[in-house]
Order: C-alpha cells, then structure tokens, then sequence
C-alpha cells in the first residue's frame, strides 16, 4: 500500500492487477475490503474497470491505424 500525505493507505497502485484478477487471494481481499470503505479507491477502481472493458473490444488491426 502506498500513503497519499495526510491520508490513511490507500490500493490504487493495485487497482489493474486487481481488475484483471492477478492478485494473490489475500491481496484480493485485502483490495476488496479497502474499495467498500474507501470512496477515492472506488472511484478509482471503476476508471479502470472501465478502461480495462474498453481495451477488450480492440481488434489487432485497430492497433495498427
């Protein structure tokens, strides 16, 4: 976890490991826990989630324009 100054430990550094499922099962939970009582890490969270959703409906090709 990092700390932000003046704030409690916050999980954003872990957020796309979170989302693509590649966490330990403890880290899971450890991130699971912090997102339901953190409103700046759960808004956080669904940015990636959603940048990670869009990422799946690229094609090879749209990456070569």
């Amino acid at each position: 976890m990092t700390a932000d100054p003046g704030e409690g430990p916050h999980m954003r550094h872990v957020l796309g490991a979170y989302v693509l499922d590649a966490l330990t099962d403890s880290e899971t939970r450890a991130v699971s826990r912090h997102l339901q009582s953190c409103d700046r890490c759960a808004a956080d969270y669904v940015e990636v989630a959603e940048a990670v959703s869009l990422l799946a409906l690229l094609r090879e090709e749209n990456l070569l324009e």
